[in-house]
C-alpha cells in the first residue's frame, strides 16, 4: 500500500498516515495520505504570505518555464496519473486518460497566458482640466490564494486553480477533496521539482474544521471554491474582504428541437448524461424534447443507453463506473423510487448495487421532485416533452441553478433566442451542456456560482489593475 505526504511550503511532509483513500469500485484501501491539522494550515498560510513578494517579482518567462516543465512531466507520467485517477475516483480508464489530457491542456494554456498579462493605455484627456495627463495600468497579483477543489475532477479542477495562480504570480494553499487527494499530491510532486519560491504552494488534505482558516484568514486575498451550493455560499458569507469565486452545482437542461439530427443528439446526450456516471455539475439531467419527435428520440435514447457497459473502471470497455460512495448510491435510488411513487415511468435502469447505479432514464416525473429540481450528480436523466420553443426555454429557466444549457436545433432564430433568454452561464448549441474546453469562460449564475474560470478569466480574478497617471508640466489647461 502506498503512502503519500502532503506539501507544506513546497516541501513534502509525512507527520501521519491518517487519511485512507479507497478504490471506489472494490472498496479496498489503496493508499494512506498525510492529513493536515489547523496548525499546518496556519504554517502554510504564513509561508504563502512570505512568498507573495518573491512570486510577484518572478519574471513572466520564468513562470512560463515552470508551467512548461509541468506540462512535460505530466506527459511523461500520463498513464500513472490516469491509473491513480481511475482507482481513487472510480472513473473508467478511458475517461481518466481524457482528464489527464485536459490537465495537460490547462497547464499549457496557462503557460501561454503567463506572458500575455498586459495592461492598457488610457486616454485621460477627456476635458480641458485633464490636458497633459496620460494614464496606464498594469495587472498585479492579488497575493496569496486559498483553493478548495472537489472529488469529481481531482486533476483538472485542481489545475484550473493552480495553473492560473502560477501564471499570475500568486502563492496558494490548496485543500483537495479528502475522497480523492492523490491527484493533487502528484501535481505537488511535480511542482516541487521547479524553482518556485519557498512557500509558493502548499497542498494539504484536511477536514472541514481545519480548512476554516482558508476562508477566514485575512492574509489570503482570494478564495476559489468548487463544490456544493450550500457549502459555497456559506464560505462566501464568512470570507470577509477577500475575493470569492464559486463554481457550484447544476441540473443542466438540454433541448432537442423538432428539426434536430436525432441520431447525433442521442449520441451526444448519452455522453452528457452518463459520462463518469453523471458526476459532473454540467451533466445532462433534464432532457426536453419537442413533441413531434419525442417518441422517436426516446426510443433511440433508451436503446443506446441499454447498451452501455457497467463495471470495473479499469476495464477498457467500461462506460458506467461507480458513484463516489454508497451513500450517494442510496440517495439516487431513493430519488428514483420517489419519482416512481409519484407516477414516473422508468424507461431503463433504476437499480443499484452498492456503489453501482444503473444508467437510468425516467419520464413523466413531476418537476418539483428532487430528481428534477435538485442536482442528481449520478447516472440519471429525466425526459419531458414540449410543444413550443419558448415553453422549453422557460422550463430550463425554472430552476435555482444556471450553469450551462444545451440546445439541439438548426434554427438560427432559436439559437439566438436561447442565447438571449436562457439564464445560464453558457449556452451550447448543437451539443450538450456538459461540453467544456479549458480556455473558455466557464461558470454559472443563480445557485450555480459566482465568477468565471478558464485560464485567462481566472487570471483576471487573481490580479488587480494598478493605475499610473503621468502629468506633463506646462501643457495648457
Amino acid at each position: 500500500m502506498k503512502t503519500y505526504p502532503y506539501f507544506l511550503a513546497n516541501e513534502p511532509e509525512q507527520p501521519n498516515t491518517d487519511l485512507e483513500v479507497k478504490d471506489k469500485y472494490s472498496g479496498e484501501v489503496i493508499a494512506k495520505v498525510a492529513q493536515a491539522d489547523s496548525g499546518s494550515l496556519a504554517r502554510a498560510i504564513a509561508a504563502a504570505a512570505e512568498a507573495a513578494e518573491p512570486m510577484r517579482r518572478l519574471k513572466p518567462y520564468v513562470r512560463q518555464q515552470i508551467l512548461q516543465h509541468c506540462v512535460k512531466r505530466f506527459e511523461e507520467r500520463a498513464e500513472e496519473l490516469a491509473l491513480s485517477l481511475c482507482r481513487e475516483a472510480g472513473k473508467p480508464i478511458s475517461v481518466s486518460r481524457g482528464e489527464v489530457t485536459r490537465l495537460i491542456d490547462t497547464f499549457r494554456i496557462a503557460a501561454e497566458e503567463s506572458v500575455r498579462i498586459g495592461g492598457e493605455v488610457h486616454n485621460l484627456e477627456i476635458s480641458e482640466r485633464a490636458a497633459g495627463y496620460r494614464g496606464f495600468d498594469q495587472r498585479v497579483p492579488v497575493g496569496p490564494c486559498a483553493f478548495i477543489s472537489p472529488f469529481n475532477f481531482p486533476l483538472n479542477l485542481v489545475a484550473h486553480k493552480v495553473a492560473p495562480a502560477i501564471a499570475a504570480g500568486c502563492p496558494f494553499v490548496l485543500k483537495p477533496a479528502s475522497r480523492t487527494p492523490i491527484g493533487a499530491i502528484l501535481i505537488g510532486e511535480i511542482l516541487a521539482e521547479t524553482d518556485l519560491p519557498p512557500g509558493a504552494f502548499s497542498i494539504l488534505p484536511c477536514d472541514r474544521e481545519a480548512a476554516g482558516l482558508l476562508t477566514t484568514d485575512e492574509r489570503l486575498k482570494l478564495l476559489s471554491f468548487t463544490g456544493s451550493p450550500e457549502v459555497g455560499w456559506d464560505l462566501k458569507a464568512k470570507a470577509g474582504k477577500k475575493k470569492v469565486v464559486l463554481e457550484l452545482g447544476g441540473n443542466a437542461g438540454c433541448i432537442v428541437d423538432e428539426d434536430a439530427d436525432l441520431d447525433d443528439a442521442v449520441d451526444r446526450i448519452i455522453t452528457g448524461a452518463f459520462y463518469q456516471s453523471g458526476q459532473s455539475c454540467i451533466s445532462v439531467q433534464r432532457i426536453l424534447i419537442h413533441e413531434s419527435v419525442y417518441e422517436s428520440f426516446r426510443d433511440k435514447l433508451v436503446a443506446k443507453t441499454k447498451q452501455l457497459k457497467m463495471g470495473d473502471p479499469r476495464d477498457e470497455d467500461t462506460f458506467i463506473g461507480p458513484v463516489i460512495s454508497e451513500s450517494d448510491g442510496e440517495r439516487l435510488k431513493k430519488w428514483i423510487d420517489q419519482a416512481v411513487d409519484h407516477g414516473a415511468t422508468v424507461l431503463c435502469g433504476g437499480n443499484r448495487e452498492g456503489v453501482m447505479v444503473e444508467a437510468t432514464l425516467l419520464e413523466n416525473v413531476p418537476e418539483d421532485l428532487p430528481i428534477c429540481a435538485d442536482e442528481a450528480f449520478g447516472p440519471v436523466a429525466v425526459l419531458s416533452r414540449f410543444t413550443d420553443f419558448g415553453q422549453a426555454l422557460a422550463q430550463v429557466n425554472d430552476s435555482r441553478y444556471g450553469l450551462q444549457a444545451g440546445v439541439f436545433t438548426r434554427s438560427i432564430d432559436h439559437m439566438l433566442r436561447a442565447w438571449d433568454e436562457l439564464v445560464v452561464g453558457g449556452v451550447i448549441v448543437g451539443d450538450i451542456p456538459s461540453w467544456r474546453v479549458d480556455n473558455m469562460p466557464y461558470g454559472g449564475v443563480k445557485d450555480s456560482g459566482h465568477g468565471r474560470e478558464g485560464i485567462r478569466y481566472a487570471i483576471e480574478d487573481m490580479t488587480e489593475r494598478r493605475l499610473l497617471v503621468i502629468r506633463t508640466p506646462g501643457v495648457a489647461e
